[in-house]
């Protein structure tokens, strides 16, 4: 079935990010997955190269491009080339980050950091997580407490994406002890050179091993009273607020990561020989793909109306969190049975499948467990059926 979400634009953007990984990404993947960390130049070039900034304002340096396709895009072939752990930075300092920035940010800190963000020269973090709440956000302990002109941060953070390269975290703390944390959080923003903050060790993690995750510390981390991003007590409505772009980030990069599979297996199983065939000549490889291939092109069909949705302002966080576990679950599904199809060399990492299958297995974990999604899901489906 013909596909008909992108335009021209789209696929002139799909050939520069192409160009730009097989240049600047791919010949350094086992280096950088070896250091646990990504050379912070690569940012530096992608900006230049217009990879990243496209939904910054021009006015501070991005292209003003508001459309979730290009995001899309990017992911495809950042699948396609199985180098998601190196990349992975970008889905938080370019496409969740800037989000906050422009929607709750002072003109003063959308010039300070949006800058930085589009230039490749800053990068952002945003610092939910504690090791004592994951996906309960209700849970967390680091507060911010006033004093004078100033707020003073204690608390700790786990799993960050970009911990150790953030040039400033956006960090959710507890500023009012006495209600619920979904009204007494706020958000605020720590330059990272600040007194007080602290970066732990480089988390070593399943999959993902370039990315860059971290712990980290605020231990009477003193920031001005500007450094509020967005309203006083606010910060769990603001976090509602992105949160259908940043899980469909999610679902989207899953159906890009499954689709991959796809391909490479199909390749590989129809030119590999077998018992005086390929692979692929058996019917229980074809009735594989076949089903495979067909729960893909669905999911492909649902996630495009959300991208769309999303563009146009409708999509709700109910059908985002659809398309999260929807395309977490069935990625992984995909990617397991695909490593199968490929036998022995499914399982060495010079195979991008076994790459995939490493790398993926998080996505039903971040950006709120899938049982956290099915919650969501069920209380929507309970609100409109029980009895008024």
């Amino acid at each position: 079935m013909k596909r008909n979400l992108y335009d021209d634009d789209h696929e002139a953007f799909r050939a520069t990010v192409a160009a730009f990984l097989d240049r600047e990404v791919v010949p350094h993947v086992e280096e950088w997955e070896e250091n646990h960390l990504v050379d912070r130049g690569m940012w530096v070039k992608a900006a230049e190269a217009g990879v990243i900034g496209l939904a910054i304002p021009e006015e501070f340096g991005g292209a003003g491009v508001a459309d979730f396709r290009f995001e899309m895009v990017r992911s495809e072939e950042i699948a396609r080339r199985g180098v998601g752990g190196v990349t992975g930075g970008w889905g938080v300092s370019d496409g969740i980050v800037p989000g906050y920035l422009m929607a709750f940010g002072t003109q003063a800190q959308k010039e300070k950091y949006l800058t930085g963000l589009a230039s490749g020269a800053m990068i952002g973090a945003i610092a939910m997580t504690e090791p004592g709440a994951g996906s309960d956000l209700q849970g967390i302990t680091t507060k911010a407490v006033r004093d004078g002109d100033e707020w003073v941060i204690n608390g700790a953070k786990t799993f960050i994406t970009n911990g150790h390269h953030a040039d400033f975290v956006i960090v959710v703390a507890r500023t009012n002890p006495d209600v619920k944390a979904a009204r007494g959080t706020s958000l605020f923003i720590v330059d990272a050179d600040t007194p007080g903050f602290e970066r732990g060790r480089k988390l070593a993690k399943l999959g993902l091993e370039a990315q860059d995750t971290a712990e980290l510390s605020f231990t009477d981390v003193r920031v001005p009273a500007d450094a509020l991003l967005g309203e006083l007590d606010g910060g769990f409505v603001h976090l509602m607020v992105n949160l259908p772009t940043e899980r469909l980030l999610i679902g989207s990069g899953t159906l890009a990561a499954a689709r991959a599979a796809l391909e490479w297996t199909g390749e590989y199983v129809f030119s590999r020989p077998a018992f005086g065939q390929t692979i692929g000549d058996f019917q229980n490889t074809r009735f594989e793909l076949a089903e495979l291939e067909t729960r893909v092109d669905a999911l492909e069909a649902f996630i495009d109306r959300c991208a769309l949705a999303l563009n146009a302002g409708e999509l709700t966080a109910v059908d985002a969190a659809k398309a999260k576990y929807l395309g977490s679950d069935l990625s992984i599904e995909v990617i397991d049975r695909c490593l199968q199809l490929f036998g022995g060399y499914g399982y060495m990492l010079e195979y991008p499948i076994a790459r995939a299958f490493k790398d993926n297995r998080i996505q039903a974990i971040f950006g709120g467990a899938n049982e956290v999604m099915k919650e969501l899901i069920g209380r929507d489906i309970a609100q409109r059926h029980r009895p008024a």
